[in-house]
């Protein structure tokens, strides 16, 4: 898609476009309503602003729409699909690994209340199980900052692939 289209959707597609990059529906809606970018890096830099004036409800819904990392992710969406591209690397990690980063994932679960949220694209198995032991020592505060960045790096992987740049 490019930003031409992306500019001329009905709101409704452009919505579900946004949210496939990003699951805030908040953030889906201001950036249906920012609509049109002027350019590529007017899309990113609003896609950035969003973010971060976003309240913690909504980053939180963001986050809950991300598949663990090493679980199967089904579905034929533009979503599931990034997300499996996202993972791959877990997918095919030793089976010691994928244990380990299951338990790493259910132990991370359990102390901050949501999934471990990381940017995984070009990153290893094993640097992923890394990055979640060594974030299990986070404060929560510490802990959601950090997960707010990954998202962002996140949305905006995924708005670079939906317009096919960087």
């Amino acid at each position: 898609m490019d930003l031409a289209r992306l500019n001329d959707l009905p709101a409704d597609e452009a919505r579900q476009v946004f949210l496939d990059c990003c699951a805030s529906a908040e953030w889906a809606d201001h950036m249906t309503r920012h609509r049109p970018f002027a350019g590529e890096d007017d899309l990113l830099e609003a896609a950035r602003v969003e973010w971060r004036a976003l309240g913690q409800q909504d980053r939180e819904e963001a986050f809950a729409a991300h598949p663990r990392i090493g679980d199967e992710v089904a579905g034929n969406d533009r979503h599931s699909s990034w997300s499996r591209r996202e993972q791959a690397a877990a997918a095919d990690a030793s089976p010691t690994v994928q244990d380990r980063l299951a338990a790493c994932n259910r132990a991370y679960q359990d102390s901050f209340d949501r999934v471990f949220l990381v940017f995984a694209t070009g990153r290893s198995a094993e640097e992923i199980l890394a990055l979640c032991e060594e974030r299990l020592g986070n404060d929560a505060e510490t802990e959601y900052r950090i997960a707010s960045a990954e998202q962002e790096k996140i949305t905006d992987l995924r708005l670079r692939r939906l317009l096919g740049i960087g």
